[in-house]
């Protein structure tokens, strides 16, 4: 699948929804039919790999906040 591959309705595919798919499901306060609503017009792909990232940052980020408190 490309990136903007047309979907139903006539929209496509983005990686901006899928970031935005991912952010909202970390804060976990999406609601069900948000979440089914946006499901549909994204590509799994860059979900997983948006998700992984997110991932990624946050494990740094408390790492990095770990350091700066036994630091001081």
């Amino acid at each position: 699948m490309k990136t903007n591959e047309p979907v139903a309705g006539g929209q496509t595919r983005s990686f901006g929804r899928s970031i935005k798919l991912v952010a909202w499901s970390f804060l976990g306060i999406r609601s069900k039919q948000g979440y089914q609503h946006d499901l549909a017009k994204v590509n799994p792909l860059h979900v997983v790999l948006v998700a992984v990232l997110g991932v990624l940052l946050l494990v740094a980020l408390l790492i990095g906040l770990v350091n700066w408190v036994v630091a001081k």
